[in-house]
């Protein structure tokens, strides 16, 4: 565990120095977002955040279905998960081909697009994760209440992912 923990602390310094490099130049400029970038819809973010909260929630019964050597439940918990997953980054990608602005329009679209993007590739990590969990588990006896390590791997990860999303609905959505 102590590995997924050091892997989630330097994913979490690329992140927080993005944000600090967002907050910077959110700082030094006269108006944020600049003048003539459109207004962004607020109601597919909020919705998409809502999935990705309501997910972490999921997931943890996935982990407390093993815990409880109920595999079939732990599969059905994470297949849940990541349908969830999977409607998120739909979400992205309609809300990119709707956006008003491109990644060159200004600072705040470069920053909008690279920001979402990197974290839309650590949700489809997450996914890829699930997947892998659900293949494994197809082995009999391959999790248990004693042998979980990988489910609850997914799960601190995926919710390491969550908490990012709400930082960057907040800074991006919000303020």
């Amino acid at each position: 565990m102590i590995g997924v923990i050091v892997f989630l602390c330097a994913e979490g310094m690329i992140f927080f120095g993005m944000f600090a490099a967002y907050l910077i130049y959110r700082a030094m400029a006269p108006v944020w977002p600049p003048e003539g970038t459109p207004d962004r819809e607020l109601l597919l973010p909020a919705v998409n955040t809502a999935i990705l909260i309501a997910s972490s929630f999921v997931i943890h019964n996935a982990d407390t279905a093993i815990k409880k050597n109920n595999a079939l439940g732990m599969r059905n918990w994470f297949l849940i998960t990541m349908v969830m997953g999977i409607v998120f980054l739909a979400g992205q990608v309609y809300e990119y081909t709707h956006l008003e602005f491109g990644l060159t329009t200004n600072l705040y679209a470069s920053c909008f697009y690279v920001l979402t993007a990197f974290h839309g590739l650590h949700v489809t990590f997450g996914v890829l994760l699930m997947a892998a969990v659900l293949w494994r588990s197809r082995a009999a006896n391959h999790y248990s209440s004693e042998h979980h390590f990988g489910i609850e791997a997914t799960e601190i990860y995926w919710h390491f992912v969550d908490v990012i999303w709400i930082i960057l609905f907040v800074l991006l959505y919000i303020l």
